[in-house]
């Protein structure tokens, strides 16, 4: 096997994730609609994983079972040994739209975890710390109609970030975003992993980008679905786009998605 891309984080505070044959299903009209079936792997604390596959084939319902907002039909989940229950701090899922409230500034948006939680006031400098983390300094009291796209995805970034989450996960967060910003935005989501030293989970439709941001690609089958290939980045970060062993990772996912003869 070969040995993931190293990590070298001041410190690595992400969560060590255990899924053990899980499979799930759904209720449409009256019929159960298969979503997942039998997904069982492990993932070491402070990866970065990227989930690959097929539009609609369960990538964002695992994302939603880690993160504790529906329950799997059969198998378990856990991080650091115990099961996922109810949503948590700890398990933050940061999704495609950034849905910031127009009303509130980018520091009243960031902030909106921790006041939910009550504990605003004694924390008022991780609100700080997470805007300049995502490279937001001095735009704290700018509203989301007078950002970028890209800025406003950084807002939804901080706000899960301020949180100070050991398992991030990200359902397609650059999907939205034009090419030239997405490219910037990918090298600052590895910078943001690694200086944070968190697990990370990222969904993308995007092989390039999964290659790019992880330590190991997990490549999906059509709905329901399961793993049908583990594909490990043994790349060093940072990682250039022209590199001819990203090139061979590409053809390699491609085949897993019935895809090699178009590339």
């Amino acid at each position: 096997m070969v040995a993931l891309a190293t990590l070298e984080p001041e410190t690595i505070t992400g969560q060590r994730v255990d899924i053990r044959h899980v499979s799930h299903q759904f209720e449409l009209e009256g019929q159960p609609l298969p979503v997942l079936e039998d997904v069982d792997f492990s993932v070491e604390p402070g990866s970065f994983v990227a989930l690959l596959g097929p539009s609609g084939c369960g990538k964002s319902t695992l994302l939603r079972l880690l993160a504790g907002l529906d329950h799997p039909t059969r198998g378990t989940l856990s991080v650091d040994g115990e099961t996922i229950g109810d949503p948590d701090p700890s398990r933050i899922l940061v999704f495609q739209d950034p849905t910031l409230f127009p009303w509130r500034t980018v520091w009243d948006n960031v902030a909106l975890g921790l006041e939910a939680q009550g504990i605003l006031k004694n924390s008022r400098r991780r609100v700080d710390n997470a805007i300049e983390l995502v490279g937001l300094k001095g735009f704290d009291k700018a509203y989301p109609h007078q950002l970028s796209g890209g800025m406003s995805q950084r807002v939804a970034l901080a706000r899960a970030l301020v949180n100070e989450p050991r398992l991030l996960l990200l359902d397609e967060p650059l999907g939205k975003l034009d090419s030239l910003t997405r490219l910037t935005m990918q090298t600052e989501l590895v910078s943001l992993w690694q200086r944070a030293g968190l697990t990370a989970f990222l969904v993308t439709h995007d092989v390039e980008e999964a290659l790019f941001l992880s330590q190991r690609v997990l490549v999906f089958g059509p709905r329901p679905a399961r793993v049908v290939a583990d594909i490990r980045v043994d790349l060093p970060y940072p990682r250039h786009r022209g590199d001819p062993r990203l090139a061979e990772l590409r053809h390699q996912a491609l085949g897993h998605l019935g895809l090699a003869s178009t590339w």
